[in-house]
């Protein structure tokens, strides 16, 4: 059997980061070794950016966005890129945002009567609404966006919350399961020792109990709402250490409220930390994820906390917590930071009910990319025979 053509397309690449970029790179190095891959995606913005990939990445002419972190691809203004896209024979288009490199993959499917399946990252109606603070026109770009998902074979959501939030609020009519999202984050093995280098490195005493955020610095993420319900666990006389792992463009911001509620001694902003056997060990050292996005769809993050028995924290509501069994697996706050802080205090007043808590977390939460990948790929399979029995009718 010759290998498949797999086309994974996505409005945004590296050296820019994200959790959706994550999720096609790691889609591409596992494909990569069974089948024929290429990402389309547009132009860096550094010029002298020259990354090396184990895969294809084609790349198209964009337009910046000077007030956004986000460029606009416009790949029916590029010829080379569609000259790439011409030769490349693809099988099955994956596309991974709706907006014009997705678009055109789901042009290349119609056209070539492949099958397109799409993966829903986002929250998207958030996203249009932050940006334009304008109902008309958020509604507006929704319906443009779940046309393109609207025209694919299959469409896969992140978790069951994600999939009834398209559905019902969205208006998604194409067929839609649910598609898990792993990672690459492998158990810490000499524990004691990842603890103590940890300990050392931000500053922290053996017995404290330690916090941690991972992901973008952003106001979006509720990372101000943490500094708050932080403030109340200090006025009540609770003893931690909270690490902020990400950078983003309201870390000033963040920095500030920190400053101004008299945490310095507590809060530590590492910054980003590229390495993953590092950021592993921050993980393992964390007694407790915090992860109050209401915004997030799943994050890969809550994954990583799992992969080294850290239960995560969610609020009440949050589509990304749609994986969780609240008080099985993980534990869900109100939206309220003093009712976040009790709940914290609560959750280290029963310690046995804890670790049962850890434990589940790894072996309910825990899934790794080669089990995601794999599932993927035999779901590519299926849906190319399916389009070939109907092209055949």
């Amino acid at each position: 059997m010759e290998k498949l053509n797999i086309g994974l397309f996505i409005d945004t690449f590296f050296p820019m980061i994200d959790g959706v970029i994550m999720v096609v790179d790691n889609y591409a190095k596992r494909l990569n070794k069974i089948a024929n891959i290429t990402v389309f995606c547009p132009k860096p913005n550094d010029k002298k950016y020259n990354g090396k990939f184990e895969y294809k990445v084609v790349r198209s002419k964009k337009i910046k966005f000077y007030h956004y972190d986000y460029n606009l691809g416009i790949p029916n203004l590029d010829k080379n890129f569609k000259k790439a896209l011409n030769q490349s024979h693809l099988d099955i288009v994956h596309i991974h945002s709706p907006f014009s490199i997705g678009k055109i993959g789901v042009k290349y499917a119609k056209k070539h009567n492949i099958p397109c399946v799409a993966t829903l990252h986002s929250q998207f109606k958030k996203d249009f609404y932050k940006a334009t603070h304008s109902k008309i026109l958020t509604n507006f770009l929704l319906r443009k966006i779940m046309k393109v998902f609207n025209a694919c074979d299959e469409c896969w959501a992140v978790n069951s919350e994600i999939k009834k939030l398209f559905i019902e609020e969205y208006k998604l009519t194409a067929p839609c399961t649910v598609q898990l999202n792993g990672t690459d984050m492998l158990p810490v093995e000499n524990k004691e020792q990842a603890i103590e280098e940890i300990n050392k490195k931000y500053n922290i005493d053996a017995n404290e109990k330690v916090f941690l955020f991972v992901g973008r610095l952003v106001v979006l993420k509720n990372i101000l709402f943490i500094v708050d319900a932080l403030k109340v666990l200090k006025d009540k006389g609770f003893k931690f250490k909270m690490l902020y792992c990400g950078s983003g463009p309201d870390e000033n911001e963040l920095r500030n409220k920190i400053k101004k509620n008299g945490l310095e001694e507590e809060v530590t902003l590492c910054g980003r930390i590229e390495d993953r056997i590092t950021m592993s060990k921050i993980f393992n050292r964390a007694d407790l994820f915090l992860f109050p996005s209401l915004y997030d769809a799943n994050s890969l993050v809550q994954i990583e906390a799992s992969s080294q028995k850290t239960p995560t924290l969610f609020l009440r509501g949050a589509r990304t917590a749609g994986t969780v069994t609240e008080d099985v697996n993980g534990f869900i706050g109100e939206n309220d930071a003093n009712k976040y802080a009790q709940k914290i205090i609560d959750i280290f007043n029963d310690e046995k009910h804890y670790n049962e808590v850890c434990e589940n977390a790894f072996n309910q939460l825990y899934i790794t990319w080669d089990k995601t990948v794999e599932k993927a790929y035999n779901d590519y399979l299926n849906l190319i025979n399916n389009k070939k029995i109907q092209n055949n009718k």
